[in-house]
C-alpha cells in the first residue's frame, strides 16, 4: 500500500534547532527557503557569486560560499540542476559533511540512477514537489500545500522519516499531501511524462493545428481554438481539481455527446507498445546512459536546432503579430559549428531521420 502523509504527520519540534542551507538559490530554492522560513526554522544560503545570490541577499537572507554553508548546517537542501550537481557535490559538499548530517534532494535523478555517492554516515532524502518554484511558494502563502514525492535512500541517523516529514511540513507540502516512493520512481514518474506523454501530446496538438489550417481555417483562429484562449489550461486545472472525467460537466452537452462518441475512435491508436518502449528504457537505465555522454549533449544541440525549423514556429511567430501579442526569441538557437557536426558523423543517420521529422 501506498504511504500518504499529511500536515498531522510532520513535527516541526523534529528540526526546530537545527540549521538548513539552501544550496542553490534558483527556482525551487528561493521558494523552499521562503517557506522554510517562515515556518520558523534557521535557514542559510548557500551560492556562488551571481545574480542569485543577490537575489537571496535582497530577501534578507545569510548567503555563504556553498562550503561554508555545509559547514554550518545539520540539514542541507542540495537544489542544483541535475548536470552540474555531480560535479558539485563531490568538490563541495561532500568534503564537509558531517557524520549524519542530512542531504536533501528535489529530484530522484542523480541518486535514483547512481550518478551521485553519498557518504553512508549521512541521510539521504527526497522532497520533489510536484510544482515548479513560484506554485510552491504560492501555494504555501495561499495555505493550500501542494502534492510532492518524498523518500528516503539512507537513514543513518536512525530519525530520517521523521526529520523528512518535518522538512515536509516546513516545505508546507503536507497541507496537501505527500507520497512516499523510492528515489528512483521518482525519477521514472517524471522522465517518463516528458518522454511519454509529451511528445504524444505535442504530436496529437500538432496534427489537430495542420489539420484545421490544411482544411482552410485562419491560423489565427486555430491557434487561438487549440491552445492560445487558455481554455485548455483551465479544463486541466478542473482535472486536479474534481477528476479527469467529472470535469466534462463543465462543458455543453454538445459538446460531451461530440467528444464521447468521436472519443471511441482513438481507441486503438498506436500509442501503448511505444510509451511501454520508452518506460522500460528509462527503467533500464538506457536513457541515463544515454544522456550522460558526452557526445549526447551535442546530438541534442542539433535536435533542437532542428526543432526550432518546426513549420509551428514560423506559423506561430506570425499569428502572435498579427494578433498583436508580445513576440519571444525562445525559437532562436544557434547552428551547431562545423566542428560539432564533424564530431557527429557516426550518428549521422540518426540525425538524417531527425532532419526527416522536421521538414
Amino acid at each position: 500500500m501506498v504511504k500518504i502523509f499529511h500536515e498531522t504527520n510532520g513535527d516541526l519540534l523534529n528540526i526546530k534547532n537545527k540549521t538548513i542551507s539552501i544550496i542553490g538559490y534558483g527556482n525551487q530554492g528561493r521558494a523552499q527557503a521562503l517557506n522554510l522560513r517562515d515556518s520558523g526554522l534557521n535557514i542559510i544560503v548557500g551560492n556562488i557569486e551571481d545574480k542569485y545570490k543577490n537575489f537571496a541577499l535582497n530577501d534578507n537572507f545569510s548567503v555563504v560560499t556553498i562550503e561554508e554553508a555545509t559547514k554550518k548546517s545539520d540539514i542541507v537542501f542540495i537544489l542544483l540542476p541535475d548536470e552540474i550537481m555531480n560535479e558539485i557535490f563531490e568538490k563541495s559538499i561532500k568534503p564537509h559533511l558531517r557524520v549524519n548530517s542530512v542531504i536533501v534532494f528535489a529530484s530522484g535523478y542523480n541518486i535514483g540512477f547512481n550518478l551521485l555517492k553519498p557518504p553512508e554516515n549521512v541521510d539521504v532524502l527526497l522532497i520533489a514537489p510536484r510544482m515548479i518554484g513560484v506554485g510552491v511558494r504560492e501555494n504555501f502563502l495561499k495555505n493550500e500545500g501542494f502534492f510532492s514525492f518524498i523518500a528516503i535512500e539512507q537513514d543513518a541517523s536512525g530519525r530520517a522519516k521523521e526529520i523528512l516529514l518535518a522538512l515536509a511540513k516546513g516545505i508546507g507540502t503536507l497541507k496537501k499531501g505527500a507520497i512516499m516512493l523510492s528515489f528512483k520512481q521518482e525519477a521514472e514518474l517524471d522522465l517518463f511524462n516528458e518522454q511519454g506523454f509529451g511528445p504524444a501530446f505535442g504530436r496529437v496538438l500538432l496534427s489537430s493545428i495542420y489539420t484545421l489550417i490544411d482544411a482552410g481555417y485562419p491560423p489565427e483562429a486555430v491557434l487561438i481554438e487549440m491552445y492560445m484562449s487558455n481554455e485548455m489550461s483551465y479544463t486541466y486545472k478542473k482535472m486536479a481539481d474534481i477528476g479527469l472525467i467529472k470535469q466534462v460537466d463543465f462543458h455543453s452537452q454538445t459538446s460531451q455527446y461530440g467528444a464521447m462518441s468521436r472519443g471511441i475512435r482513438f481507441r486503438k491508436l498506436p500509442l501503448r507498445d511505444k510509451m511501454e518502449q520508452i518506460l522500460k528504457e528509462i527503467q533500464d537505465g538506457v536513457f541515463t546512459k544515454e544522456w550522460e555522454k558526452s557526445l549526447t549533449k551535442l546530438k541534442f544541440k542539433l535536435i533542437k536546432y532542428f526543432a526550432t525549423k518546426q513549420k509551428i514556429n514560423k506559423l506561430e511567430k506570425e499569428v502572435r503579430k498579427n494578433l498583436k501579442l508580445k513576440l519571444y526569441n525562445i525559437y532562436e538557437e544557434e547552428p551547431p559549428s562545423k566542428e560539432e557536426i564533424a564530431k557527429l558523423k557516426n550518428i549521422s543517420d540518426e540525425i538524417k531521420l531527425f532532419e526527416q521529422y522536421y521538414e
